[in-house]
């Protein structure tokens, strides 16, 4: 992913409106830019400033809400990865079942 791309997709993430396969190429790449990291740290502070003051909650701590929102996106991609390995597996076991089944049916036909 580019700059150009990840600085587009910013508000999209403050929002939560990234689906997950982007979502992840966009952590990736925000980890291993300054220059969007600090994108991403000045929009937040401001999307979450803003939030803030219309709540008028006392809670100021956006620094550690940004934290805490990165490692939910995190967690979510690791458990969106963990779920397609475990389809994949689940399908290759049914398909194994389904060859088993022919192949014993195919022995019961010609035996």
């Amino acid at each position: 992913m580019e700059c150009q791309e990840a600085e587009r997709l910013v508000m999209p993430y403050i929002q939560d409106e990234l689906p997950t396969s982007v979502l992840e190429e966009f952590l990736e790449h925000v980890e291993t830019c300054p220059d969007c990291q600090e994108e991403l740290e000045i929009y937040f502070t401001v999307w979450e400033g803003l939030r803030h003051l219309e709540e008028e909650s006392g809670n100021y701590n956006i620094k550690g809400e940004m934290e805490r929102v990165l490692e939910a996106s995190h967690q979510r991609v690791s458990i969106t990865r963990l779920v397609k390995i475990i389809c994949y597996g689940v399908n290759t076991l049914a398909g194994l079942g389904l060859l088993v089944t022919f192949l014993l049916q195919l022995r019961i036909w010609f035996l």
